[in-house]
């Protein structure tokens, strides 16, 4: 094809060579080869014309394909092609595993304990009542602690996350701020130190009678509650580790979810820190037109899937 689209640029090839000054001018006189000779240019002109016109209309056609066709038939397109969606499917696969881990693991450690706090609530109290006499100030003292440490975590969470994950214990926290790779990351060791002081005052105030036991009771109590709370907030509706249901509905929830987001989107340099008081710190920044904007894209997102 190329041959023939060559040989049929040159416009009128015979006529120059009938027009040559070598060549003695054409007679009227018929002559037999002189009169094949001009024939056989016309049909050759003609066939050549026709070969032109089709050289070129095929060449426009077929010339994106046949790029198409190398492109596409080169061995690393065909192995992009073969590979991309293998390893979306691998990568959907490993998600659903990591979710589903992690899910098992905040099941079992809620279950846990919430059972053991509820266990300890009633043994501890049927147990200092058994002499007849109940301790209101004990009581009172237990389940006021127990909403204050709920609400103190918040604030000291709040100032260590400021203070202490992004600053000296960085190198644990930026797990968090980076794509998770399986269904744990280092940060979740900042759960099991809260976990510790918890254990340990419930453990002493269920052991022990009277107004301080009491207390440390309700703090580790109140700890506990918090904890709850913050990982089905945080880890499940922020970041989708595992669904949480008819929570992600909730209004507050969800201008809490997006509050935390616009924190590791850093526009406001980390504001906010804290979690179930963000919105109140986005407010004190000036960043509630950004959050509400944020509310809405989430919503759109949730709708979406």
């Amino acid at each position: 094809m190329a041959a023939g689209l060559s040989a049929a640029i040159p416009p009128k090839p015979f006529c120059s060579f009938l027009s040559s000054h070598h060549m003695p001018k054409p007679t009227p006189i018929f002559h037999p080869l002189l009169h094949l000779q001009k024939i056989t240019s016309y049909r050759v002109r003609r066939k050549t014309s026709f070969a032109v016109c089709f050289v070129l209309e095929e060449q426009k056609q077929s010339t994106p394909r046949i790029v198409n066709i190398v492109e596409e038939g080169s061995e690393d397109v065909v192995d992009r092609q073969i590979l991309i969606p293998a390893r979306v499917a691998e990568k959907l696969a490993r998600k659903r595993s990591e979710r589903f881990t992690y899910l098992v693991a905040a099941v079992m450690s809620s279950f846990g304990i919430t059972s053991m706090a509820v266990m300890a609530v009633y043994y501890r109290f049927s147990w200092q009542m058994e002499g007849g006499e109940v301790p209101l100030s004990e009581m009172f003292g237990t389940f006021a602690l127990s909403v204050g440490a709920a609400v103190g975590m918040e604030f000291w969470a709040r100032w260590a996350h400021r203070a202490l994950w992004h600053a000296s214990l960085w190198h644990m926290h930026e797990s968090h701020h980076r794509p998770r790779e399986g269904p744990f990351e280092l940060n979740d060791v900042f759960a099991i130190i809260n976990a510790v002081p918890a254990i340990g005052l419930l453990s002493y105030g269920f052991f022990n009678k009277g107004l301080v036991p009491g207390l440390c009771f309700g703090a580790g109590l109140g700890i506990t509650v918090f904890g709850m709370a913050y990982m089905f907030v945080h880890d499940g509706l922020v970041h989708k580790r595992f669904p949480v249901g008819p929570i992600a509905n909730v209004p507050y929830l969800r201008k809490v979810a997006a509050a935390h987001q616009l924190h590791h989107s850093e526009k406001f340099n980390g504001v906010p820190y804290g979690l179930f008081l963000g919105p109140k710190e986005l407010e004190q920044v000036g960043g509630l037109e950004v959050l509400e904007k944020e509310i809405n894209r989430r919503i759109k997102s949730s709708k979406g899937s």
